[in-house]
């Protein structure tokens, strides 16, 4: 089995929220001001709703005010990646980030790295679905299993990450495990979840793979049709099995979380990773986290960062296999 365990996006908007230092403003200490978070892909898609989710829940818990969510789409995350590090010092600024930038910096050749930013919050984690349109001809993953074995190039499968991203791993191991050749894939990137929406609803993939919670409305309004799920269990609410249930010997979860510039200050790393702190603990996070069916992965500072340094690693191997990298 191959398990890529994560124990794991309008115009340009920006939010303006009020909400206590990691301290607590409820109790008259300074609130965190002037936080500003990238989104490095385009509205709509799981960076997008995750940061500002975050942001949400710090104006509901009085923890910072005026903090600004911005997106900054381009080249799988790796633009908006590349101005985070060229913002070295700004402890003002933060980036909403995941499994996705992990792979864009190797299929992007980015100039860049997260090794070059600040750790500061791992966040959530979620399954990957594979998802069809409800006039979709498939009604189950046998279905469409079969007539991507038949004729891979013939059933495009849409993501809203680049190479590398969870969006493109998903099913990329899952035609592994099927017996499709990696290069027969047709693999169609889409930069996030609200651009792949768009191409599924439009006809132009036979399936997607996404994040869950991108498509929670739409799965639930009956627009869209999940035939699996990713992770090991199925999903409370989605009619689905898993893909092990499929007898596809696949298991793989998305994971997100918050990075900040290189060279900040280390009380401002400390006040960023002990406001994420807050919010984590909140009673309205937990609920987010309920309403989005995320899974609860909090992890800071260095901790996070050497989970980062050994994600890099499993997606290079991962790619390498694939004989994608």
């Amino acid at each position: 089995m191959r398990k890529l365990l994560a124990v794991a996006a309008a115009a340009t908007a920006a939010v303006t929220l009020t909400a206590c230092n990691a301290a607590g403003g409820a109790s008259g200490e300074e609130q965190m001001t002037g936080l500003r978070i990238m989104v490095p892909n385009s509205p709509g898609g799981g960076y997008d709703t995750t940061a500002r989710t975050i942001a949400k829940t710090m104006e509901e818990t009085r923890l910072a005010r005026t903090v600004e969510v911005f997106n900054l789409p381009g080249a799988g995350g790796t633009v908006g990646l590349g101005r985070l590090v060229n913002e070295k010092g700004n402890g003002k600024l933060a980036m909403q980030m995941g499994l996705g930038i992990v792979g864009s910096t190797y299929t992007n050749t980015s100039p860049s790295s997260l090794a070059d930013t600040t750790p500061v919050a791992r966040t959530v984690e979620e399954p990957e679905i594979i998802v069809v349109p409800k006039d979709s001809e498939y009604t189950t993953i046998d279905q469409l299993i079969a007539d991507w074995k038949a004729n891979p190039g013939e059933v495009p499968v849409g993501g809203g990450s680049s190479p590398g991203g969870p969006d493109h791993l998903a099913p990329m191991l899952t035609a592994e495990a099927v017996g499709i050749e990696p290069e027969d894939v047709n693999y169609i990137p889409y930069d996030g979840g609200g651009e792949l929406l768009a191409s599924l609803l439009g006809g132009k993939v036979a399936f997607g793979a996404s994040g869950i919670s991108e498509y929670l409305d739409q799965i639930e309004a009956g627009e869209l049709r999940v035939l699996a799920v990713t992770c090991k269990e199925r999903v409370d609410g989605v009619d689905a099995p898993t893909l092990q249930e499929a007898g596809i010997d696949v298991e793989f979860t998305n994971w997100r979380g918050i990075v900040a510039p290189p060279g900040i200050s280390d009380a401002d790393r400390k006040a960023l990773i002990d406001v994420m702190t807050k919010v984590h603990d909140s009673p309205e996070w937990q609920e987010a986290l309920q309403t989005n069916n995320w899974g609860d992965a909090f992890l800071t500072g260095d901790e996070f960062g050497k989970y980062i340094e050994d994600q890099n690693a499993e997606v290079e191997r991962i790619l390498k296999d694939l004989e994608l990298a």
